[in-house]
């Protein structure tokens, strides 16, 4: 039978970035989406499957080139702010400062509240003004001519919990954005440190704090790590915050939160353009980056690595092939390339 990818694999068009620099070694094919049995499009990237003991257990592409994983280190990045002296004072609190929030109405006020105890107000946010990314609130705001906000922007919880810890540790909050202010180098040195690699660059992320970047493997460990950590601990506190209260992580609709709330124990979150990590405790982590830095194939690319965990194939169902429609049905689907599959 005729390989239906063979112009795919001979014909690579262009080529796979690699730490900015384009590759003419395209990465391998994670996701197909077909259409009335036609190959309509394909999306390549790298995952790889850490065990338990955070070794690498399945690699597709290179799991060691650097990659940004935008909001995928947030949950780390989150236990730098609480050795800093950051207190929250709810379990959802700590959860949204590792979030990525839709900017509903309950993200917004628990945010602001976060700020009032720290003595701040929404004007102290470095992140843009946004509109909620929640669609039924932002049609909202759109029919009112109600403006964009700072605290409706996604990251305004991860930039309250780092205004927090930045008064309760006596740091300025002036320039806290600042890769040299001692909150940003504290985050950089953790991230190296969970990662156990060094962080290759930095650079400035969509919300305008410091981006840094970590190869694959390096964000699956640092995940991995939180999970993996005493009780007690800073990092299984933001674990087990992101877990118990999944919907200030991300919100109604959005992936992250569903994942969790319907698989218990796994810790899930993604990144802008592409990117995916997750972990689940005695089992390993998923990482993932698709060189399109798009959404499209994350959840099933995801799922087949949260397979190769032992995740069973029905609770990954949702998840693992969304539907291609066509008129008024379902013609096809978005599916995880054969070589993911165990």
């Amino acid at each position: 039978m005729e390989d239906p990818l063979a112009p795919h694999r001979s014909q690579a068009r262009g080529g796979a970035l690699q730490g900015g620099r384009s590759s003419t070694s395209p990465s391998p094919v994670l996701v197909e989406v077909w259409r009335s049995g036609f190959l309509e499009s394909v999306h390549r990237g790298s995952l790889v499957v850490l065990d338990a003991a955070g070794d690498v257990a399945f690699a597709a592409g290179d799991g060691d080139r650097p990659v940004l994983p935008r909001s995928a280190n947030k949950p780390v990045q989150a236990t730098a702010m609480l050795a800093a002296g950051w207190q929250p004072r709810t379990g959802p609190e700590l959860a949204i400062g590792a979030g990525s929030h839709n900017g509903e109405d309950g993200h917004r006020d628990l945010v602001a509240g976060m700020l009032a105890a720290a003595g701040l107000g929404p004007d102290d946010l470095g992140c843009p003004p946004a509109l909620p990314q929640h669609i039924g609130t932002q049609s909202e705001w759109i029919v009112a001519g109600r403006a964009p906000e700072r605290l409706a922007m996604n990251c305004s919880g991860k930039h309250a919990a780092m205004l927090a810890a930045c008064v309760a540790a006596g740091w300025p909050t002036a320039g806290y954005l600042e890769r040299e202010h001692p909150l940003q180098q504290a985050i950089e040195a953790r991230l190296a440190g969970a990662a156990g690699e060094p962080v290759t660059a930095v650079v400035v992320d969509g919300c305008g704090a410091p981006q840094h970047a970590l190869s694959l493997t390096g964000l699956a460990r640092g995940v991995l790590s939180l999970v993996a950590a005493a009780e007690g601990s800073r990092e299984r506190a933001v674990a087990d915050a992101m877990r118990a209260h999944p919907w200030f992580v991300a919100g109604t609709g959005r992936e992250d939160t569903d994942l969790m709330t319907a698989l218990p124990g796994l810790l899930v979150k993604g990144g802008a353009d592409g990117v995916h990590v997750a972990a689940l405790p005695g089992a390993g982590a998923v990482a993932l980056k698709l060189d399109d830095g798009g959404d499209r194939g994350r959840t099933p690319a995801l799922a087949a690595g949260l397979h190769r965990l032992g995740v069973p194939a029905e609770a990954l169902a949702p998840w693992a092939r969304p539907a291609v429609k066509g008129g008024d049905g379902v013609v096809g689907e978005v599916r995880p390339a054969p070589s993911l599959n165990p």
